[in-house]
């Protein structure tokens, strides 16, 4: 059985027929609804067992109507958040009146809407006055998916079947009763000693989820609350369109590319037109990669989350997200490109690579209509680098997503330098800090610096990638796949690119591996370490521009070197970095820019 994806991303009808409401009553229910949302995904940072979820919040909850659009969102990972609709969706229509009071379903299936195997879309229907009017949904990230390598990401496979199991609906709690068989079922085919506690944590937050809603039913009525979930998805929907119709009217393309698949096939090309027509955007992908024999394919559902994310990165942050907003956006899809693949293709890593290649080409095609905020709000990592082992201390396997805070691949936008150590594509992702992750997994954690002039220049900064540097303490497997060394983070407005990744396994010893795409089951020995050089970000605007008392400051912080300061920024220094005494040569620094300017110099 194979759902039609076009079909289910297709606008919904409203819950009623206009029927009008105190649009303060309607404000009031939605925010409750947000609350709830909120709730239900700190329910699953509070109760899960493993550390993708109480500690790196790799979770996502959303509320949808009867008709499956969606009314409220939590502050979460994009991704998972626009990526949840379609699977409940597919629900909706193959379970039809068979929905009751107190079940809860569970869908991971991309095929059927979802992003990629490991994200599980845990979600409960509420009903009122005998009839279904709300779904709380809860999606997760699990940590592995019974397929043929641990970590729930096979690069090597050459179909879905071989990633893991695969769910296309299936009830897991009837009518209050847990389904103890398929419980079971979900155990056996998982690796992860907590898959189960993470399982029900989710089970336990949609039941959550559930309850507040019936409680607002029974508060407003359900007819009040219909109402009010049409009045602000019509709202949204308005709000989004008058802002961009502020845009000049057209069709504005770009052509980005990713460096390979995990087989080495080069060149993944992504390609984009946005057209903006009185309010309205057409995403459409035609022209996109289409080699049969790539490895790397993002699937439908992952390929439109990231689209609305992008755009949503774009507009105004006071719209509500919610179908009104993602209604807006039509996305156009081919079938059988590297972003909606033949069915059967494998996807795991596909939901990173291309997948957030697609935020880079829209940010970059709309830098003709708002440069200020057409920033690419996505990350070059690959997959993550996954250890594998026996823990001494347990005697049982343990895998390691090496999901530790790092810097990496934030871009600059108008006005402010990039900062932190994540981005938005990533949203309230928070990697563990060393002292948990060491605690968890036998490994060190011996350097996690930022790297001098990683950051791509502009008249605003990228980022810094981190220099990372981690040691086993036991014999270990490296599975992981490397991106972002060819075509690093792109800068913005005519700012210069962040520098690329480089990931070396066995750092510092006598046999080093240097991963080129994948390294497949690399063998690590007790005390081998691993070196990643993670990636910077692009910069914004004509690094010439950039005001040369911030050089200085950079300098002084260490993101950027004295030589970088002269070679990417023009601007001259004097004086010793160890004496602290730099000092700006103001007319040097001037005549350098005016000649680089005129062309008569070399930039780095």
């Amino acid at each position: 059985m194979r759902a039609d994806l076009e079909a289910l991303a297709k606008p919904r009808p409203p819950l009623t027929d206009g029927v009008e409401i105190d649009p303060v009553v309607a404000e009031v229910i939605r925010g409750g609804m947000e609350t709830i949302c909120f709730e239900m995904a700190v329910y699953v940072s509070r109760t899960a067992t493993t550390p993708l979820l109480n500690q790196s919040n790799e979770r996502n909850a959303s509320i949808l109507d009867a008709n499956g659009r969606c009314a409220a969102v939590s502050v979460g990972i994009p991704q998972l958040m626009l990526a949840s609709a379609l699977p409940v969706r597919f629900a909706i229509e193959h379970f039809g009146d068979d929905m009751h009071p107190g079940d809860v379903y569970l869908a991971n299936d991309p095929y059927h809407g979802g992003g990629h195997l490991p994200d599980y879309n845990v979600f409960a229907p509420v009903f009122a006055d005998g009839r279904r009017v709300l779904m709380a949904s809860i999606q997760c990230h699990h940590g592995d998916t019974g397929g043929s390598v641990p970590g729930g990401y096979n690069v090597s496979v050459n179909n879905i079947w071989g990633e893991g199991l695969r769910v296309p609906a299936m009830k897991v709690v009837d009518a209050g009763v847990e389904r103890t068989d398929v419980l079971e079922m979900m155990a056996v085919n998982n690796r992860q000693p907590g898959h189960m506690g993470d399982l029900r944590s989710q089970i336990g937050s949609a039941q959550l989820g559930a309850e507040r809603l019936g409680q607002i039913l029974e508060r407003f009525g359900a007819e009040t609350v219909e109402a009010a979930v049409d009045y602000f998805i019509d709202s949204t929907g308005r709000r989004f369109r008058d802002e961009v119709r502020g845009w000049p009217d057209g069709t504005y393309t770009a052509e980005v590319f990713g460096d390979h698949d995990p087989w080495g096939n080069p060149d993944i090309r992504i390609n984009v037109a946005v057209t903006v027509d009185d309010g309205r955007l057409v995403v459409d992908f035609t022209g996109t990669d289409d080699r049969d024999e790539l490895q790397a394919w993002s699937s439908y559902g992952n390929t439109r989350a990231y689209s609305i994310a992008q755009v949503a990165c774009i507009t105004s942050p006071k719209i509500p997200k919610n179908e009104g907003f993602f209604e807006s956006i039509e996305v156009i899809v081919p079938e059988g490109c590297v972003l909606n693949p033949p069915y059967g293709k494998p996807v795991s890593a596909g939901t990173h690579h291309p997948g957030t290649e697609v935020g880079e080409a829209i940010a970059l095609a709309l830098q003709a209509v708002a440069p200020e905020r057409a920033v690419p709000q996505v990350y070059k990592t690959g997959i993550p680098t996954i250890m594998t082992g026996e823990d001494p201390r347990t005697g049982l396997p343990f895998t390691d997503h090496s999901a530790e805070t790092h810097a990496g691949w934030c871009t600059a936008a108008a006005g402010m330098d990039a900062w932190g150590a994540q981005n938005a594509s990533f949203g309230n992702l928070w990697k563990a800090t060393t002292e948990i992750n060491e605690s968890l997994y036998p490994h060190l954690q011996l350097d996690r610096d930022y790297r001098i002039d990683s950051g791509g220049p502009g008249q605003w900064r990228g980022l810094c990638g981190a220099h990372y540097i981690k040691r086993t303490l036991v014999p270990c497997e490296i599975y992981t796949y490397v991106v972002g060394m060819k075509y690093p983070m792109p800068g913005v407005a005519g700012g210069g690119d962040g520098a690329p990744n480089k990931l070396t396994l066995r750092y510092g010893s006598d046999d080093p591996f240097v991963v080129q795409h994948t390294a497949d089951r690399v063998p690590m020995e007790a005390g081998q370490s691993f070196n990643f050089d993670y990636g910077g970000g692009g910069g914004w605007g004509d690094a010439l521009d950039r005001d040369p008392t911030a050089v200085l400051d950079d300098v002084l912080d260490e993101y950027v070197s004295v030589e970088g300061a002269e070679r990417d920024y023009g601007v001259v220094l004097t004086g010793s970095l160890e004496d602290l005494t730099l000092e700006i040569d103001e007319d040097a620094t001037a005549a350098l820019r005016e000649e680089r300017r005129n062309g008569q110099g070399e930039q780095g």
